[in-house]
């Protein structure tokens, strides 16, 4: 009887740890991106998560479709994409070319806003100029709820919560 007693509360808390370890929690935000009148190819620009000291921790969305012209977006592909090669699953088709403008949503993950984190997007076009920070901004809830002009690309960005 003592051993089913031991065997029941180790599976107890066995499937409390699983059940309680889950993936961070995210909020959406729709994110709509304007682009510049610019001439030239669609642009392909990646938006990512950094810390305080640059480093990349999470992409949260790939504009372009063709793994080909990843390494345009030079920071990204060096310090996460080209070296560790991680699963995207924000990667979104064709890319968007001048003056046209993409709604999309991002989930960003709580734990990461309002602790020193920012959030980066980069942009490139083929045989032109590449922005590493054409938007940059840090990941507070006050920035989230504004707009952020652009230095390249990009034009400007909004963003709502969902």
């Amino acid at each position: 009887m003592k051993k089913i007693f031991v065997l029941t509360l180790l599976l107890v808390s066995a499937i409390s740890l699983v059940a309680f370890n889950q993936a961070p929690e995210t909020l959406n935000y729709k994110c709509m991106i304007q682009l510049t009148n610019y001439e030239g190819e669609g642009a392909y620009f990646v938006v990512s998560v950094i810390d305080k000291e640059d480093n990349y921790i999470e992409t949260l969305y790939v504009q372009g479709d063709d793994a080909e012209w990843y390494r345009d977006l030079s920071a990204w592909w060096k310090n996460l994409y080209g070296i560790k090669r991680p699963t995207l699953d924000g990667i979104v088709g064709e890319t968007v070319t001048g003056g046209q403008r993409k709604m999309t949503i991002l989930k960003i993950p709580t734990d990461k806003i309002d602790t020193g984190y920012k959030l980066r997007f980069e942009s490139a076009v083929e045989d032109h100029e590449y922005y590493v920070d054409d938007v940059e901004f840090d990941l507070t809830t006050a920035n989230l709820a504004s707009k952020k002009e652009g230095k390249g690309y990009i034009r400007y960005i909004r963003m709502i919560q969902q």
